[in-house]
């Protein structure tokens, strides 16, 4: 194994390292943290010592990471749940259902859990409540209410929790959700998206009349470019709000025959239905690099791959082992048994390739990276369900059906047609932001290397700060191989050098071999121009993501950067290490994540 860098040393100790109620380290090093998590895992198998040795294999150097909430929870007694994310149930447009799912919410983000809602369901402001003699205050106000829930649980001192809120964009109060973070310091433990649909796009594109509706009543009527433009400048302005292309995410949902999805996780990786759940886990693309930094260097795809099975068998387990907040969440989990798994560290196996990120090398190589693992992960679930049975609410014919899995290989689609398959979904990118920290900063996500150096503010156990200085693992690496005294090479590119163009080609590149979704962040610079931004998700749109979320430094949010000459001076790589979102802001020295409000001051 690789010796930890003192970031990587650090996180482990503050987020997985098991201790007792006292302080008291149980986990006396990481390798004790993996012996746990492996042996926990492997407890319902047939055969737990042969599996926790491949689990254990599987984790060691960090191969396979699997999501913060197993790290953290699994082998221990802690009353929390393994899922990292969980969509929540449709709220009724009524008082007391609106309450009973505040207090649904409040339980599962205290037992770790980042949850996404619909709020479409409710009521317009100004719409009439029959009975009462009163008019409604609409959905957004409810948004106020459940943002209070969510931070008083956090000043309570439990893992502070992050939110999706999405609402329609037929609804008559999209324009107030659109423009709810004009304010600074509102909604600070959400992150808004806006349920765009293909009607919807295809009225901008026409500049047609758009009907504002709410239970079959037009209230407003609008041109739809004008809507649209007004969602632009938003998100031009504050980072806000994102776009989820609801009737994509559904066309091309596995389950499409028993489900429909009406909101995500709170970074959008993962699309659920109503009670849905999802646990990650990451495969570390860099350590399956052979001669990195030479004209020789590849990606080992078929040691890749082979680990793949592995990781897929070690998700489906914590399905068993998992605690859940709430039954109608453990039913959904078992029913399904959709699991995430992804990659980390693509930009920084491109670099140690000799390929630069966004280019039409990095986008193709990529598609075919991404498609293998999907291959390999379905193949993987398909002689699970021959071991264990496939899942339950699985239809041959329905399944077959769906559009990721007529994109797989015949031998997959055989394999499926004949045993079934373990698991709904399987593939999904997670933004990664406190794992790959762990793993020694790699690059996170598909996301690209947002600095090679920055300063982190680390919190000691007596409660002092210092800034630690952090450097990317290909950066880090790079100069280990070469000395101080070589030049990067011109692949070594950064989110300061690409464009939204460049981005959005490896987001689609990504999306062909991910199953559900995929939490990615358009950077663009503060003095990027509005006209040349303004096509960024029509563009995400036309090359088949199915959402898009952008980040510019602004008059209301900051900027992530704290600059200075030559490098720049960070508290975090854009990435909040608490929930993953890229919306760390920056104001005064301080930081602050707009998704669920954790802060960090460098003064």
């Amino acid at each position: 194994m690789n010796e930890l860098t003192t970031i990587s040393r650090q996180i482990w100790d503050m987020k997985y390292r098991l201790k007792t109620p006292d302080g008291h380290a149980v986990d006396n090093t990481v390798e004790d943290t993996w012996q746990r998590v492996a042996s926990a895992v492997a407890a319902v198998e047939a055969d737990p010592i042969h599996w926790r040795s491949e689990f254990l294999a599987a984790m060691r150097d960090f191969r396979f990471l699997p999501g913060g909430r197993i790290l953290a929870g699994a082998g221990t007694t802690r009353d929390v749940t393994l899922f990292n994310c969980f969509v929540m149930g449709t709220i009724p447009d009524t008082m007391s259902g609106i309450f009973s799912h505040l207090r649904e919410a409040a339980l599962t983000l205290q037992q770790g859990g980042g949850i996404g809602y619909d709020f479409s369901t409710l009521r317009p402001a100004g719409a009439p409540v029959l009975g009462v003699g009163a008019d409604a205050s609409g959905p957004v106000s409810f948004m106020e209410v459940w943002n209070a829930m969510c931070r008083t649980i956090m000043s309570a001192g439990s893992r502070r929790g992050a939110m999706m809120a999405t609402l329609r964009c037929d609804h008559p109060d999209i324009e107030a959700l659109i423009d709810a973070k004009r304010e600074p310091g509102r909604l600070t433990n959400f992150n808004l998206s806006v349920l765009v649909s293909d009607a919807f796009i295809a009225a901008v594109r026409a500049d047609a009349a758009w009907p504002l509706v709410f239970g079959g009543r037009i209230y407003r009527t609008l041109r739809a470019r004008a809507l649209w433009q007004r969602l632009m400048r938003a998100t031009y302005d504050y980072a806000e709000p994102g776009v989820l292309f609801i009737d994509r995410i559904n066309a091309g949902n596995n389950l499409g025959y028993c489900e429909t999805i009406a909101a995500t996780n709170p970074c959008g990786e993962q699309p659920l239905p109503p009670y849905g759940a999802c646990l990650l886990g990451s495969l570390n693309l860099t350590r399956f690099v052979v001669a990195p930094f030479t004209p020789e260097a590849r990606l080992d795809l078929d040691a890749l791959l082979a680990l793949v099975p592995t990781a897929v068998r070690l998700l489906d387990n914590v399905i068993e082992i998992s605690r859940f907040p709430l039954p109608e969440q453990e039913v959904e989990a078992h029913r399904k048994r959709r699991i995430g798994l992804g990659v980390t560290g693509l930009a920084d196996t491109l670099v140690a390739c000799g390929i630069r990120y966004g280019s039409a090398e990095a986008v193709s190589l990529t598609r075919e990276w991404l498609g293998r693992i999907c291959d390999a992960a379905y193949e993987a679930s398909a002689l699970l369900a021959a071991e264990k049975g496939p899942f339950a609410l699985f239809e041959r014919e329905g399944f077959l059906a769906a559009p990721m899995v007529q994109a797989r290989s015949a031998r997959v689609r055989d394999l499926i047609a004949r045993h079934g398959i373990r698991n709904a979904l399987l593939t999904s990118i997670a933004p990664t932001g406190t794992i790959s920290l762990f793993a020694n900063n790699v690059s996170s996500g598909i996301e690209p290397i947002f600095a090679r150096s920055y300063d982190r503010t680390v919190l000691l156990p007596d409660g002092q700060r210092h800034l630690e200085r952090v450097e990317d693992d290909a950066y880090r690496r790079f100069r280990a191989m070469m000395g101080d005294d070589i030049a990067l090479p011109e692949t070594f590119v950064d989110v300061s050098s690409l464009s939204p163009e460049d981005h959005l080609q490896m987001q689609a590149a990504a999306q062909q071999g991910v199953d559900s979704s995929i939490s990615k962040t358009i950077n663009v610079p503060a003095d990027f121009p509005f006209e040349a931004f303004s096509d960024v998700y029509l563009r995400a749109f036309d090359l088949g993501c199915k959402g898009c979320t952008t980040y510019r430094p602004n008059a209301v949010t900051g900027s992530v950067l704290s600059l200075s000459v030559p490098e720049a001076v960070v508290v975090e790589a854009g990435t909040c290490p608490e929930c993953g979102a890229g919306t760390l802001l920056h104001r005064e020295g301080c930081n602050q994540c707009a998704a669920c409000g954790y802060a960090a001051c460098s003064t």
